[in-house]
């Protein structure tokens, strides 16, 4: 076997906490998560990014409003030791939102939706899926503007992608639907 003077080094890394995250300067372009106790840089959205996600909450909106807390960019704890993490567009019904005392939320909203960019990676959005479902999300939405079609999963792993020509229907217990076609619109 050849030589090529590589060696691999194993080091040893300490997760962080989520008490020792809340000290880091905010960096400048973006913003920090925590995922398993490792720092990730998260880069602020360009404007397409933000057009899908504005365009999403004014389709949501009419539907969700006073039954609950539906924002931009919902920040959540799903576990409270080791992670801090940011959604896109995230709704957490009034109980919920009411009976979380804490100064963040804790476990993830009920409905997570996330805007696909091309920097994601199927990997790191499959993780991030994985987290929400675990975690009290009852519907993870993953919307490609690329392909301009919405992917829903539910806690089962069962996963119905809609197009275009579709209306995405709100999980239960929320009624109604929001035409695909309408959040690509602009």
């Amino acid at each position: 076997m050849m030589d090529r003077g590589v060696r691999a080094v194993s080091v040893e890394t300490q997760l962080m906490t989520f008490d020792e995250f809340l000290k880091l300067p905010d960096p400048p372009g973006g913003y920090y998560e925590l995922h398993h106790g490792q720092v990730v840089f998260m880069s602020n959205p360009k404007k397409p990014h933000t057009r899908v996600q504005k365009a999403l909450f004014d389709l949501l909106y009419p539907l969700l409003s006073g039954l609950g807390f539906l924002t931009l960019e919902f920040p959540f704890r799903p576990e409270p030791e080791h992670e801090s993490w940011r959604c896109d567009i995230g709704f957490a019904t009034q109980e919920r939102w009411d009976n979380d005392e804490d100064d963040y939320f804790m476990g993830a909203p009920d409905l997570v939706i996330e805007v696909l960019s091309p920097s994601n990676t199927v990997d790191e959005i499959l993780d991030r899926q994985d987290i929400c479902l675990d975690n009290g999300c009852i519907a993870f939405w993953t919307v490609d503007p690329k392909r301009q079609t919405v992917m829903v999963t539910t806690p089962d792993r069962k996963t119905i992608t809609y197009d275009r020509s579709s209306r995405v229907p709100l999980p239960e217990p929320f009624q109604g639907s929001i035409e695909v076609a309408a959040i690509f619109k602009s």
